[in-house]
């Protein structure tokens, strides 16, 4: 069984199985669902509880060995293994599906684990903990999805507030949902139970927010020039490297030129995404919902803005590469090509900002 972390309270609410397995790559979201299931566990009665950690000197044979033996003083116990590499190599991994197949009486495993890529996931001694247990993924908060969550951490704390301020606190803590959990802690400090304003959060939360080079292509997709100008500004404050946003840019433009190319061959969506190579569930629905706005030709016209940006970043042509960047997401963003203009001049946060909400009619 397979459950996201949002599910594992309902679950939980209904039994406690003897096995389980935390991974994913949200660490905050993570934590929480190992404190959840170590709560329900002490509630029924699992009060000894020991750690194991699959470190580089870790000697496999002790798990069974801490899987057999009982406390003098308690007759339940949680036993924890924590790999925090991911990878529990050859002894480990028949250590874990011996485990498996003879999960010991009056114990309840938790199995902790980083976020693992597909290919990870295929490995028998992590099929054989799913088949065994339960699998509770801690996926990243999406930004599309990131107000709802706040809202609801809000509301467990007694508070709320409107769309507007959800959205606010959202653009200032997209991408760290640790210091996300922190600034909404900040709020029950700061303001009594009940609605909280606009003027009062403005000034309360800090900017926190954090991007990847690797979400560009969903920004290019979903079309929010403000979004997508907020991403570029942040990175360039982080001190990203022009080519490698470049390369992330360019990769989702292709991918949509291959998509548009094989929808109008008639290729099944599965040849595409393979061809195109756009991977995950998510990904391939925002693709669909979204590629019918884009054109080969401004797909190729994109693409030889890209390279006189490339050009720029080589120092073999005048102008500024983060400007051409911006100028060049905004337009594809919206579904419009992008033309190289190297006189544009600067462009500073603020007026990337005000471009954006210039390309969607605001002003």
């Amino acid at each position: 069984m397979r459950i996201t972390t949002e599910q594992l309270q309902q679950h939980l609410a209904r039994e406690l199985k003897p096995l389980y397995t935390v991974f994913g790559n949200e660490p905050l979201l993570a934590l929480e669902a190992g404190d959840c299931i170590r709560a329900q566990a002490r509630a029924a009665g699992y009060t000894e509880r020991e750690i194991l950690t699959a470190d580089s000197g870790f000697k496999w044979s002790e798990l069974a060995l801490a899987g057999s033996s009982q406390s003098l003083f308690a007759s339940r116990k949680l036993l924890e293994l924590r790999i925090p590499t991911g990878k529990p190599g050859l002894e480990g991994s028949a250590t874990l599906q011996s485990y498996c197949e003879a999960l010991p009486a009056d114990t309840v495993t938790l199995v902790s684990l980083p976020d693992l890529d597909w290919r990870a996931q295929k490995a028998g001694w992590f099929e054989a903990l799913a088949s065994a247990g339960v699998m509770v993924e801690a996926k990243l908060v999406p930004r599309k999805a990131l107000p709802q969550w706040i809202a609801g951490r809000l509301k467990a704390q007694n508070q709320e507030a409107d769309p507007d301020t959800l959205d606010f606190i959202a653009d200032r803590v997209e991408g760290n949902l640790m210091a996300a959990y922190q600034e909404v802690r900040k709020l029950a400090l700061l303001f009594p139970a009940g609605r909280i304003t606009y003027e009062q959060v403005r000034d309360a939360v800090l900017d926190v927010a954090r991007y990847e080079v690797f979400n560009l292509g969903e920004a290019l997709l979903e079309g929010d020039p403000l979004h997508l100008a907020r991403m570029l500004d942040g990175l360039k404050g982080e001190g990203a490297a022009p080519p490698f946003v470049l390369w992330a840019m360019c990769e989702e433009i292709r991918a949509i030129g291959k998509v548009i190319a094989g929808s109008a061959s008639g290729k099944p969506l599965s040849m595409l995404w393979r061809e195109a190579k756009v991977w995950g569930t998510a990904h391939q629905n925002l693709m669909q919902q979204q590629v019918k706005r884009f054109s080969l030709a401004q797909v190729a016209e994109a693409l030889r803005h890209a390279a006189a940006i490339d050009r720029m970043i080589k120092g073999l042509a005048k102008g500024d590469a983060w400007d051409e960047l911006l100028h060049l997401g905004l337009r594809f963003a919206r579904g419009g090509g992008a033309n190289p203009a190297p006189n544009r001049g600067k462009m500073t946060a603020a007026r990337a900002v005000e471009a954006a909400r210039n390309q969607q009619g605001l002003f």
